[in-house]
């Protein structure tokens, strides 16, 4: 099974490039995760709404159009799907797509950026911390859990390019930075970084203004994670760095049947 997760930056955006359909047919998912979809089902060409083949579910933001939101096409169909974490704060933006299957859950999550101001960076903590009680009410339910998606966090300094001018700069401030040290010590296992101890100028996202994906000037902040029981059925995991249209590229994992 391969699972694909990619913060594309606004879906109708990257349709229109001709990016998006041609991206599925190359790398044939058999789950594919989208955060910061920017659209509700609605605005959505029928092309894209209904991808032959997939099984289709949107979350979206409340009241703010064109903003947030995530999406999970699906081969097979989940037992359930719910689009919250149970707390109204926190789910109002369309950040969150909780998909069960037979072998475990799939979380697909855009965790929030921590700029614009102490409100917004304490809103992220906020939500970090809420998210992490959710899974481990799965996990302690005896559910397997895979959450993936753009968690705006690099986690060590090996994840990102400049790390020393960015010591201040949300995305890579101590206490966000603590929260994935937390994550690992509650059982969970960032997936790359576990097959690629050392391997550097691996990243995800690049600053678009500054033309930093030429100089690969970039972060690593989009993750797969597992609960450490699913760790032996994990054959691979990869960073799509040569597929375009988006600021961030997508992000892959494989596992055994």
């Amino acid at each position: 099974m391969k699972i694909i997760s990619w913060n594309i930056n606004g879906i109708r955006s990257t349709h229109d490039k001709k990016l998006f359909l041609p991206f599925v047919e190359q790398t044939k998912p058999d789950i594919l995760c989208l955060q910061e979809t920017k659209a509700i089902e609605e605005q959505l060409p029928e092309e894209i709404a209904k991808i032959p083949g997939y099984f289709s579910y949107f979350a979206s933001p409340e009241t703010k159009k064109g903003y947030s939101g995530v999406a999970i096409y699906t081969k097979e169909e989940p037992k359930k799907v719910e689009y919250s974490i149970g707390n109204p704060e926190f789910d109002k933006e369309g950040r969150v797509l909780v998909a069960y299957y037979p072998e475990f859950v799939l979380l697909n999550v855009y965790f929030p950026n921590g700029g614009g101001g102490e409100e917004r960076l304490k809103y992220k903590m906020g939500f970090y911390d809420a998210f992490l009680s959710f899974v481990d009410r799965l996990k302690k339910n005896g559910h397997k859990v895979i959450f993936c998606g753009d968690v705006n966090t690099a986690h060590e300094e090996i994840d990102l390019a400049r790390p020393k001018q960015n010591e201040d700069n949300t995305g890579f401030l101590p206490e966000e930075r603590a929260w994935i040290d937390e994550v690992v010590s509650h059982g969970y296992t960032d997936t790359f970084r576990n097959e690629h101890p050392n391997k550097k100028d691996a990243y995800t996202f690049w600053d678009r203004k500054s033309r930093a994906r030429d100089r690969n000037v970039g972060w690593r902040i989009d993750y797969f994670f597992v609960s450490n029981n699913l760790l032996p059925k994990i054959k691979s995991t990869h960073i799509l760095s040569d597929i375009l249209g988006s600021d961030h590229c997508p992000i892959s994992l494989s596992l055994e049947p």
